[in-house]
């Protein structure tokens, strides 16, 4: 079983910033599209960023501009700048070959355990 390992979630005032990341078997992270999604109970799990193995980003709508998303050294991470109170859900680390939409929570199949973020 692939194992991703998310950590750097906590509370933040709006306006801060928090940096997550996600350590990955060096396969996964040579060779996958890994991404950010977070999700709030009641809602869908929504995609946040990508970076797929040919470097390519992308960004939902709502983080442009404020999530900065990259890698280094079988790490994923997400820099999150300018935090808003809508920002706060559980965010996960998931990665997956072969993915054509980035945002969609079913083409993954290798997923973290979550890491919290509170933004008040």
């Amino acid at each position: 079983q692939v194992q991703l390992v998310e950590s750097g979630g906590g509370s933040v005032q709006a306006g801060g910033s928090l940096r997550l990341s996600c350590v990955a078997p060096r396969y996964i992270y040579n060779a996958y599209c890994m991404a950010w999604f977070r999700q709030v109970p009641g809602k869908e799990r929504e995609g946040v960023a990508a970076i797929d193995s040919d470097g390519t980003i992308s960004y939902a709508d709502s983080v442009k501009g404020r999530f900065t998303i990259s890698k280094a050294a079988n790490t994923l991470y997400l820099q999150m700048n300018s935090l808003k109170v809508d920002d706060t859900a559980m965010y996960f680390c998931a990665a997956e070959g072969g993915v054509v939409r980035w945002w969609d929570p079913r083409e993954f199949g290798a997923w973290g355990q979550g890491t919290q973020v509170t933004v008040s």
